[in-house]
């Protein structure tokens, strides 16, 4: 199939009306482009399979709530907890954070901020043992940063991984002995060194006693947050428990950038009022001149070729640069400086980074939760956090795990 479809043939693909693919793409849920030979309006096929894969099986029912309920009290040990993104939303789900490591002192103010009954463990994970909770803990997360190892052998094993903290992460599942571990990362973990780093990961995962369920990239925006973000989710299950994990089933509501700042479904108020970054005057000069929902490619050619300068005659679409998020649309994925050359987030009505409440709206945290640190520092905190609903939805289905694990078996 070609790179572009038309409306009838997007129609027929989706199984939807030519009706409803103009009203998503006026809601900016579906958005035509410009075809460039033709100058038509096409959808690209890329877009449609990537926002709609879910829903093209016609028996998929709209998803109503992944809401569970714990039939115990479960525990969680975090690491690599950053800012609380994923801790908030698990413990939205039901779930009990007994324990979080942190090397960042910033996100660790943070947590002891807002949570001063979480026992957070400051410091780099090398110097904490955590055999302490060894068969007491249900759950261990984290978000563990994308690393490249070394391939002693055929078959990549703990001893490989020494010196990275993906070999961290294992060695705490392996002390603690949970039911269930949950690692995530950046989409880009699936290509990295040809897929072997992830193959890596799941050999090592194997080793310790554990089989990792098929991996999967969940997008945010399919889990009631109103941001283009994705996370490879990687989930051990202990080999002595034999029951399938299920992934959050996605829900068929986008929220937009409006769902975000403005009162409505998702927050009860308008954004509160806070500090934030600013664009210097050459900057301004540039976003001025782009609409919502445009990037640089919506500059005179004269400023184009200016602004980008070598990257202009690069290839690749580059739609990232000068961008300004609309409002009927969810909003790119937030990098950790608001600000910074060539990603930038524009506001739809003023030339402007978002402020540091409207990045941890974005990022579907709690008006409550405050960050700790430089304006700059609360932005990187924000920025590499787990969307706290993505959290929540993952939680839920923890929570469905457990329930029949306890119920089907009593741990030994």
């Amino acid at each position: 199939m070609n790179e572009y479809m038309t409306l009838s043939e997007t129609s027929e693909y989706i199984g939807k009306s030519k009706e409803t693919l103009r009203r998503w793409d006026k809601e900016g849920k579906l958005s035509a482009v410009r075809e460039p030979i033709s100058n038509y309006r096409v959808y690209r096929k890329t877009d449609v399979d990537t926002l709609f894969a879910d829903f093209l099986d016609e028996e998929i029912q709209e998803t109503i709530s992944n809401y569970v309920e714990p039939q115990n009290e479960y525990t969680v040990l975090e690491l690599f907890a950053g800012a609380g993104g994923l801790a908030v939303g698990m413990e939205k789900a039901g779930l009990k954070c007994v324990a979080l490591n942190e090397i960042d002192k910033w996100a660790c103010q943070t947590l002891r901020k807002n949570r001063p009954n979480w026992n957070v463990l400051e410091g780099d994970i090398k110097s904490h043992s955590f055999t302490d909770y060894e068969n007491k803990v249900d759950i261990v997360t984290g978000g563990f940063p994308c690393q490249a190892f070394s391939y002693a052998g055929k078959k990549l094993g703990l001893a490989d991984a020494r010196g990275t903290l993906f070999y961290e992460f294992a060695r705490v599942v392996k002390e603690v002995n949970p039911p269930i571990c949950i690692g995530e990362n950046v989409r880009g973990l699936l290509s990295h060194e040809n897929g072997k780093t992830l193959q890596g990961m799941i050999s090592i995962l194997d080793e310790i006693g554990y089989n990792v369920v098929p991996v999967q990239v969940l997008k945010a925006i399919n889990f009631n947050v109103p941001q283009k973000r994705e996370r490879l989710i990687l989930v051990g299950i202990r080999k002595d428990i034999n029951l399938k994990y299920e992934y959050p089933k996605p829900y068929r509501e986008i929220y937009n950038l409006k769902d975000a700042l403005r009162k409505g479904d998702l927050f009860d108020c308008d954004v509160p009022k806070s500090d934030g970054s600013k664009y210097p005057k050459s900057k301004i000069d540039v976003l001025d001149l782009v609409p919502p929902k445009g990037y640089w490619r919506d500059l005179p050619i004269d400023i184009q070729k200016e602004f980008m300068g070598g990257s202009y005659y690069l290839g690749g679409g580059k739609t990232g640069i000068a961008r300004r998020i609309g409002w009927d649309e969810p909003c790119l994925t937030l990098t950790c400086s608001p600000a910074q050359k060539q990603t930038e987030r524009c506001h739809p009505e003023e030339t402007r980074p978002f402020t540091v409440r409207e990045y941890a709206r974005i990022q579907t945290f709690p008006d409550e939760w405050k960050f700790e640190g430089s304006v700059a520092q609360q932005y990187k905190q924000i920025g590499n956090a787990v969307p706290v609903n993505l959290g929540k939805e993952i939680g839920y289905s923890i929570i469905k795990f457990l329930n029949c694990y306890y119920n089907s078996s009593k741990p030994k």
